[in-house]
C-alpha cells in the first residue's frame, strides 16, 4: 500500500493519476502538515476517488495540545466525518511525550470506526514498543513511523522490529525520507506492506514520475 502525503489539492490529484492507494490530505507543508481546509477537501473529493485520510492537527510545534486546541481538534474531525472523510491522522503526546491515551481514545470515539493513524509523534516517545503497544490499546489501524529516527534508512532495524511485534494488531506505516531509490530496501529489510511518501522532489508538490516509480516498487 502506497500513501501520499499531500499538501495540496494539486498534488493529491497528481497522486491519484500516478497510482497511489490513499492519500494523507492535509496544509500546512513548511511545519510538516497541519489541518486542511474544509472547501478544499470537499473539492478534491469531486475529482478522486481513492481514499482520503485527512490531518487533524491545529498547528505546528509540539504535540502536547491544551484544553481549548483539543476541543478544536474534537470540532474538525467531526466537521470533516459529516463530510464523508475516509480516515484520519492526529498523534498527542502528554508533557512527557508519551502517547497522551486518553485524548486519543476520545478522538477515536469521535471518529466513529472511521481508521486512524498515529502519525510521526511516535517517533518522539521513549520506549516505541511500549508506545505501539498503547497504540493498540487506543484502537489506532496504522502508525506512520521512521523507526525513532529521522529517516527510514537510519530506523529500518527498529521498523523491523515494530512489524514483527505488532503481528497484524496494527499496520506499520513505514515513513520519513522515503523514496524510490530506497523503497525496495526498506520493504525486503523491515518486512512491512504500507510505506508512505510525499514524492515531492522540489516546491510543494508532488512528483508524478517519483509516484509511479515508488508504485512499481512493489
Amino acid at each position: 500500500m502506497l500513501e501520499i502525503a499531500c499538501f495540496n489539492k494539486e498534488s493529491a490529484v497528481i497522486a491519484a493519476k500516478a497510482g497511489a492507494d490513499r492519500i494523507e490530505f492535509c496544509a500546512g507543508f513548511e511545519v510538516g502538515g497541519t489541518t486542511p481546509s474544509l472547501h478544499d477537501y470537499m473539492e478534491l473529493k469531486k475529482e478522486i476517488t481513492i481514499p482520503i485520510f485527512v490531518m487533524i492537527r491545529t498547528r505546528g510545534g509540539d504535540f502536547c495540545y491544551n484544553n481549548e486546541e483539543f476541543q478544536q481538534m474534537k470540532e474538525q474531525l467531526l466537521e470533516f466525518k459529516k463530510v464523508g472523510a475516509d480516515g484520519f491522522v492526529f498523534g498527542i503526546l502528554d508533557q512527557n511525550d508519551e502517547v497522551n491515551e486518553e485524548q486519543c481514545k476520545e478522538l477515536i470515539q469521535f471518529a466513529k470506526g472511521k481508521p486512524c493513524t498515529f502519525h510521526r509523534a511516535f517517533d518522539r516517545t521513549k520506549n516505541l514498543e511500549k508506545s505501539l503497544e498503547r497504540l493498540i490499546n487506543c484502537g489506532f489501524s496504522t502508525v506512520l513511523t521512521s523507526g525513532g529516527k529521522s529517516n527510514v534508512e537510519e530506523g529500518k532495524e527498529m521498523l523491523q522490529k515494530l512489524v514483527e511485534i505488532s503481528a497484524g494488531r496494527i499496520d506499520i506505516l513505514c515513513g520519513g525520507g522515503l523514496r524510490s531509490s530506497n523503497l525496495v530496501e526498506i520493504k525486503n529489510f523491515t518486512h512491512a506492506k504500507s510505506f508512505h511518501s510525499s514524492a515531492i522532489l522540489e516546491g510543494e508538490v508532488a512528483d508524478f514520475h517519483e509516484i509511479t516509480r515508488l508504485k512499481s516498487c512493489f
